[in-house]
């Protein structure tokens, strides 16, 4: 994955699988009754996409040697769709939280599940690796995708000095680590990079699981072919917390 945290691949079976998936994921949108979030710009389609366990659809199989991934059991794609004006406020959305989104792309890491009336961080979706997979034609400035170079080395750190004690008592998944993610969180906004990733289709990124991302803003005047920029998300589960806790890639 490297120290950046992040790697980016283009090839003709990419380009394949996103020409079978975009029609489909269209669809998909099209026909949900989800409503669309932050303000309605931002259609989240959580397992949306039909894909079959190996990543295949429509007769178009996952390129998986291209992502320089081993096939693992693929649970259906998320498709995240953004349109112009992302993101607006929620009702009900607190000024705190849309002005993180608005002003810091809604840093995130992947996994930590807010739990309770508080809202507690925790271990509860620990996946192995993200993939995303552009599937129309979208302008730099369509929400691109955020991450903050290097920051999976910072997080992998604070993440196992968190969960040490809590991986001896054997219940890590329910531990509240807060505290110490958004410590490592502000860490990481004062000492990375941020760099927008914009995609098109045939290409695909691979995130590492700790590295912090999120979506920038829509800048004024992109365009992004309906139903706007549509990127499919694959984030397969590790089978323990201690196997997402591991260093390296």
């Amino acid at each position: 994955m490297s120290d950046r945290g992040w790697r980016r691949v283009a090839t003709a079976g990419i380009a394949r699988w996103a020409a079978a998936a975009a029609p489909v994921a269209a669809r998909a949108v099209a026909q949900s009754d989800v409503a669309w979030r932050a303000g309605g710009t931002w259609f989240v389609g959580l397992d949306a996409l039909p894909n079959g366990a190996d990543g295949s659809l429509g007769g178009v199989t996952l390129p998986w040697g291209d992502l320089g991934l081993a096939p693992v059991p693929l649970h259906p794609a998320q498709i995240s769709v953004t349109r112009a004006g992302y993101p607006q406020p929620d009702p009900g959305e607190s000024a705190a939280s849309f002005a993180f989104r608005r002003d810091r792309d809604a840093a995130h890491l992947d996994g930590l599940l807010p739990v309770g009336p508080q809202k507690r961080r925790m271990v509860k979706e620990p996946h192995d690796w993200i993939l995303g997979l552009p599937l129309n034609r979208a302008d730099a400035g369509a929400a691109p995708l955020v991450v903050w170079e290097g920051s999976h080395r910072i997080m992998g750190q604070a993440l196992r000095a968190a969960l040490a004690g809590a991986m001896t008592a054997g219940a890590p998944e329910d531990t509240d680590i807060t505290e110490a993610y958004q410590a490592a969180r502000r860490a990481v906004f004062a000492t990375c990079p941020r760099v927008e990733l914009p995609g098109r289709p045939g290409e695909a990124v691979i995130l590492h699981r700790h590295l912090i991302h999120g979506v920038a803003p829509w800048a004024a005047g992109a365009e992004a072919d309906p139903p706007g920029r549509m990127v499919a998300y694959f984030r397969p589960l590790c089978a323990t917390v201690a196997a997402w806790l591991r260093d390296g890639d």
